[in-house]
């Protein structure tokens, strides 16, 4: 029975972490569809972080925002939720270290929130933006953030993984 549980408090974790990701990414973008106007700049901290909103009917840096309907349908709808199915496969039925399902997760929240916004609005709302001089990003999303995260959250356990070894 210790078992059972331990294993149904990992599924639940994983859809509440995953849940959450999502979560966060459509409030955010909703409240941003609310409350601006397309281009409208708002600083957060001065000239360095600003609020905008944008539509990416593309994928990442708006790669792809010229493809015929086929193609973005595929590369942006089709592959991209095919990924997300495989990797909330693999999340349950591997017996994955929790540092690295925990990172799965965020990538897996994101991921879906894109998706929701691309076949809810034919597009991805986008609306942070980062200049600090040296760093300076395109305009991006929560999803975006956690995909990253959980990237770099992975790839640093690889490291310190190998370190430790």
């Amino acid at each position: 029975m210790s078992l059972l549980q331990n294993k149904l408090f990992r599924y639940l974790l994983f859809i509440g972490i995953i849940a959450l990701n999502i979560g966060c990414d459509q409030v955010s973008k909703s409240l941003i569809r609310e409350r601006l106007e397309y281009h409208e700049q708002i600083p957060l901290a001065g000239e360095h972080v600003l609020l905008t909103k944008v539509e990416n009917t593309g994928a990442f840096l708006s790669m792809g925002d010229d493809w015929q309907p086929w193609a973005k349908t595929l590369s942006l709808h089709i592959l991209p939720s095919l990924m997300m199915l495989g990797l909330t496969f693999w999340l349950f039925q591997a017996k994955l270290p929790t540092g690295l399902a925990l990172g799965v997760c965020c990538i897996i929240g994101g991921g879906i929130g894109n998706i929701v916004d691309r076949l809810a609005y034919g597009s991805v709302t986008d609306f942070l933006f980062i200049n600090l001089g040296f760093f300076k990003t395109g305009i991006f999303n929560f999803a975006d953030v956690s995909i990253t995260f959980g990237a770099l959250f992975i790839i640093a356990l690889q490291i310190l993984k190998r370190e430790h070894k």
